[in-house]
């Protein structure tokens, strides 16, 4: 797979994202939104930190079955239930996707939601990946 991340000068610096990735591959994996589940379906973490790690980590667990690595990432939806809690963490979990899944940062977005499936769940992350 090769990807190829596009960030216009005419648009703002982008931090922690990229404004478009053009990818060509073989093969796209869609990933389903993973919260901070462990294996016995029960939510751990009770900061948002916390339960972004597992989220992000639970992602990535998902794309290693499939085949991929986070620099198949192409794009990443992160939905939070209190979009200014998540900008007031925003370099701890700047510094926790970096540790996890490196610099090669994929076209994402966060939206705010009411709530998410399980109520203790603070934050949900989905995507896709394009794989080789």
């Amino acid at each position: 797979m090769t990807t190829e991340r596009v960030n216009p000068p005419e648009l703002s610096p982008p931090t922690g994202f990229s404004h478009a990735v053009v990818a060509t591959g073989s093969r796209v994996a869609f990933l389903a939104g993973q919260t901070a589940l462990d294996a016995d379906g029960k939510i751990v973490g009770d900061t948002l930190p916390e339960q972004f790690e597992r989220a992000l980590g639970n992602l990535l667990a998902a794309l290693r079955a499939a085949g991929g690595t986070p620099a198949d990432l192409a794009r990443v939806t992160v939905y939070a239930t209190d979009v200014a809690a998540y900008r007031a963490h925003a370099g701890q979990l700047g510094r926790i996707w970096r540790d996890l899944a490196g610099r090669d940062y994929p076209a994402m977005a966060v939206v705010e939601v009411v709530r998410l499936w399980d109520r203790q769940a603070l934050v949900e992350l989905d995507g896709f990946a394009v794989l080789p």
